[in-house]
């Protein structure tokens, strides 16, 4: 494709396309020569006139250029755009030996910028959160068909990212049949029903594949160590990941909690899937021994001081909130909403019990994650040793030159003794 026009930054502006960092931000424009449209292709240049990159345009965001590339010989077609689609798919060959759901496409970091693509057994699902890709919303589906042989695809461009960009949201089928209200997709031999049409993000947290298999291993270990099954809460549960992969690894009771009925109703579909018997919330019993669950509708920040006052007590705790800053606005804010989740959990938590907490705000990094939960165990007057930072799983690559790619922050923690 010919470039639409030229733009020029201000001095200084160029040093993080140097360091191949793919955003421009409005502010950095000095000029902008030719008569781009939202999603053309530009050249952006130094003050000097050097060559910087290739990008698209994006007239309606704060994000105004989304880069391409950085080499100048390459030529921005569809040629190029699906030899990027067929890289992105290569490099997840081998993760479906244990899965059958996994990103194809992770935007920024597969050189795609704003371009998420999902794959549930045979049925892809895309969300096209930038000018740039919905300007080559065919070509791109071209190659996302061909590269994962996949004729299925249903768009849930519904999020608030497209509006930043000046973009209606989208949702819809895109190729191939409608996809049935629920499909089933396997994970490290766990069944799961997902919601394409309106479930979170593209139905499914895939980024928490390999945090859900630790969760496995480590009731595996708990059972091992202390000579019994652990108590577990999973807390922000949505459709059950994590409470579906203690119960079967053998956990003695999990208690799970989400304020969405609707997200609990799959859940308990979700564990009938995989024959785990869930109990009834009000009974006074826990759930039966070795996969038994119990499913709470509830606030998670009352309902973890409500389980203090009531005495219950836990082995193994998950906190996996949504994300609570959208933006550096709502940083403090979501910073004293991680605090309190996290202060709460650590009181219910056993001396020899392990916490796994998660930050999917993008606006909080790793490290102010890390002060918020470290603040969190001082003022709960508890040991804590840090045992391993997580994130998403491989298929969810975070790009060196682009940090904004790590949303999915996690720590696990061990309370001492």
């Amino acid at each position: 494709m010919t470039a639409a026009g030229s733009v020029f930054l201000k001095p200084g502006k160029e040093r993080s396309l140097l360091r191949r960092h793919p955003w421009v931000y409005a502010g950095a424009i000095a000029q902008v020569r030719g008569a781009p449209a939202g999603g053309d292709l530009v050249a952006v240049h130094a003050a000097d006139k050097r060559f910087l990159a290739w990008a698209a345009w994006s007239p309606d965001s704060t994000i105004r250029l989304r880069c391409w590339s950085f080499r100048e010989a390459d030529r921005i077609d569809e040629a190029w755009l699906a030899d990027r689609i067929g890289a992105a798919v290569a490099r997840r060959r081998g993760l479906d030996e244990g899965t059958d759901a996994v990103r194809l496409v992770y935007a920024e970091a597969d050189f795609l910028p704003g371009l998420i693509a999902d794959r549930y057994g045979d049925q892809l699902v895309v969300q096209m959160q930038a000018a740039g890709v919905e300007r080559h919303r065919e070509a791109l589906l071209d190659a996302l068909c061909h590269a994962s042989g996949c004729g299925n695809v249903f768009d849930r461009s519904d999020g608030a990212l497209r509006a930043r960009e000046g973009l209606p949201g989208t949702s819809g089928v895109l190729r191939g049949e409608a996809p049935p209200d629920v499909i089933e997709v396997r994970e490290h031999g766990v069944r799961f029903g997902v919601e394409v049409r309106r479930g979170h993000k593209t139905g499914f947290y895939i980024d928490q594949r390999d945090n859900r298999r630790r969760i496995a291993d480590l009731v595996r270990a708990f059972r091992a160590r202390h000579g019994r099954a652990p108590r577990v809460l999973n807390c922000f549960c949505y459709t059950g990941g994590f409470s579906l992969a203690a119960a079967l690894a053998g956990a003695e009771t999990v208690v799970s909690v989400d304020s969405s009925a609707d997200a609990l109703a799959l859940a308990r579909a979700n564990a009938e899937r995989n024959g785990i018997v869930s109990t009834p919330a009000s009974a006074a019993h826990p759930p039966a021994a070795g996969g038994g669950v119990q499913w709470r509708c509830a606030d998670v920040f009352e309902e973890l001081r409500a389980m203090r006052a009531r005495g219950e007590r836990f082995d193994l705790i998950v906190l996996d909130p949504p994300k609570f800053a959208a933006n550096h606005h709502q940083v403090d804010r979501a910073a004293r909403a991680y605090k309190d989740i996290n202060l709460n959990g650590l009181r219910l938590l056993d001396p020899g019990g392990h916490l796994l907490t998660f930050s999917c705000s993008g606006a909080i990094d790793a490290d102010l994650f890390q002060k918020i939960v470290a603040g969190a165990v001082i003022d709960a007057d508890v040991e804590c040793d840090l045992r391993a930072r997580l994130a998403a799983g491989s298929d969810h690559p975070i790009r060196m030159t682009h940090p904004e790619s790590e949303y999915l922050k996690g720590l696990w923690l061990e309370r001492g003794d």
